[in-house]
């Protein structure tokens, strides 16, 4: 059994809590914040942990393994580097860092001292997600020709940081663990609707090797909560709409076939609409399947699935949209 301690209790850190407080593989020493009440409330819920606002003492305690990150992004790094640098194996919440540059060192400092470093991407562990990658890697699908994704809601403006900084990350994990392959180009346009300086609202398009398009949309302002995904391929097509209770993927058997032209300037298209059906899906919790997935890292010493490379792929491309998007304003 592992032994970990987590710093940050603030928006994600209850839930990582949670399912490591629950595993019967994990055990936990520290909780650590510099929130007095946010201590208090963990302690009145799991009352057997050390609760403490001195990181450094987490980091010092030979009996940790491992550091879970859940602090503001603008932290990530240096609390990262120095649970490196006292032997500690590291999960951080994403985005991995608030730069590329941030996000290469930790990889090389991590290489260096042969620790692990992995990043919070929680859909790539998701079952629907998982079972759409297997989709559309059986060629069920067909081709792929493009993927659409949205993700809106009338959510809170952060001041800090854009819509793309804040949202992104969730569909941009998606579409890379499912494609295996990093955008050609990167493009993006949005505006600062409430208040100014602040995009929160956005649009990115994305163009890969293989040539299939993606479209994200991204918004704070909108008057329902959207999470879905569109997978379009030339024999059928597939949503994956995680607000949906029941049937959260529902592939189509639908599509166009053209025939050559009989004469010329004449093309004959086929519509073709079949049956639509909702694959089985495993029911587990995606937190704890990430949580035991770096509870496995740390025992056999194996590269994670989010490692720090794929955290860097995304900032990659957030950092690239983000510019985009400011210029756009």
């Amino acid at each position: 059994m592992k032994t970990f301690s987590i710093v940050g209790y603030g928006y994600w850190g209850p839930n990582l809590l949670r399912v490591m407080d629950s595993s019967q593989n994990i055990k936990v020493k520290h909780v650590c914040d510099l929130d007095e009440k946010r201590l208090k409330e963990a302690k009145e819920k799991y009352p057997d942990y050390i609760y403490t606002k001195n990181a450094d003492a987490v980091f010092e305690d030979k009996e940790v393994d491992g550091i879970i990150l859940a602090t503001p992004i603008d932290m990530h790094y240096p609390l990262a580097m120095k649970a490196m640098e006292h032997g500690k194996d590291v999960f951080i919440e994403k985005p991995i860092t608030g730069s590329s540059d941030e996000a290469s060192k930790l990889i090389a400092f991590a290489r260096e001292k042969k620790k692990i470093l992995m990043t919070g991407h929680t859909f790539v562990f998701s079952p629907p997600v998982r079972k759409m990658k297997e989709i559309v890697k059986s060629g069920e699908l067909g081709e792929i020709f493009f993927i659409t994704s949205s993700r809106v809601n009338l959510g809170i403006h952060r001041k800090s940081i854009s819509v793309i900084w804040d949202l992104a990350p969730h569909d941009l994990s998606i579409i890379y663990y499912i494609l295996d392959e990093d955008p050609i180009e990167i493009n993006s346009s949005g505006r600062d609707s409430i208040i100014k300086g602040v995009p929160d609202v956005a649009f990115i398009s994305l163009k890969f090797p293989s040539k299939i398009v993606a479209n994200i949309e991204l918004s704070w302002l909108a008057p329902t909560k959207i999470r879905r995904t569109i997978i379009v391929g030339s024999k059928k097509m597939l949503i994956y709409d995680d607000s949906d209770p029941v049937d959260k993927i529902k592939v189509f058997d639908k599509g166009i076939e053209m025939k050559d032209p009989q004469t010329f300037g004449e093309y004959q298209l086929t519509y073709r609409t079949g049956d639509m059906y909702a694959p089985r899906i495993d029911s587990a919790e995606p937190l704890m399947v990430e949580m035991e997935s770096f509870r496995e890292a740390v025992e056999t010493r194996k590269t994670p699935l989010s490692d720090g490379e794929f955290g860097l792929r995304i900032v990659k491309t957030i950092e690239t949209a983000d510019k985009k998007l400011y210029a756009s304003l």
